[in-house]
């Protein structure tokens, strides 16, 4: 395919940061359009994998953009790829894997919500684990991750964060829509003391569980 090789062309021959971010921006505008786990498609994500390692925050956020946009082509890549020796693109890989919300990263985000330095990062976390997709898994399966996912947004409503606790909430709100039934009262009461002046100090948090609560009624 011509356009996705000049595409490539652009990011490796990018002379300025600008330059890199327009790059990484067109080939992350077309990677979801190419034939779905194609081998062209494995190339651009990639290539995007790549850029997340790359000095550059616009080109990254692109990069990010272009992988949620493949969606589950984008995850295997990602876990393979994983450098837990450069924490810029773990960061961003955490970022891309929270939103698109495929089972197979749950245990990056597991990690993320209970080791992670970055209070962005285990906001991102946090997120992810509220709405982790759980249509195809097994009833074993579903019953797990739904474990794991309501022990990490525990831990992210006691964060030390605001921002974390915060997204924990809306994690939690979201999770409650999507798992069993027998998860509701767990979920209630951490929405509830999230709610109280008592517990959480920050208003913003306290009104966004209040709100969380109300759609329960």
């Amino acid at each position: 395919m011509n356009l996705l090789k000049d595409l490539l062309l652009a990011v490796q021959t990018a002379a300025t940061a600008d330059s890199l971010v327009d790059a990484t921006r067109d080939l992350a505008a077309i990677c979801s359009d190419l034939p779905a786990n194609s081998s062209d498609q494995l190339t651009a994500i990639n290539c995007l994998i790549e850029l997340l390692s790359a000095n550059n925050p616009g080109a990254a956020v692109a990069a990010v953009d272009g992988l949620i946009a493949c969606k589950t082509a984008a995850v295997q890549p990602i876990l393979n790829n994983l450098d837990e020796h450069n924490y810029g693109a773990r960061a961003w890989a955490v970022r891309a894997l929270a939103q698109i919300g495929d089972p197979r990263g749950l245990a990056v985000l597991q990690r993320a919500i209970e080791q992670d330095i970055g209070p962005s990062v285990r906001r991102a976390a946090a997120m992810g684990l509220g709405h982790i997709k759980l249509a195809e898994l097994s009833p074993e399966e579903k019953l797990e991750t739904m474990e794991i996912c309501l022990a990490g947004l525990k831990l992210g409503c006691a964060d030390g964060e605001w921002i974390v606790r915060y997204a924990a909430v809306v994690g939690l709100e979201n999770f409650s829509r999507n798992s069993a039934s027998s998860f509701t009262q767990a979920c209630l009461l951490l929405l509830k003391a999230r709610s109280q002046e008592a517990i959480e100090e920050v208003p913003v948090v306290r009104l966004r569980a209040a709100q969380a609560l109300a759609a329960f009624s």
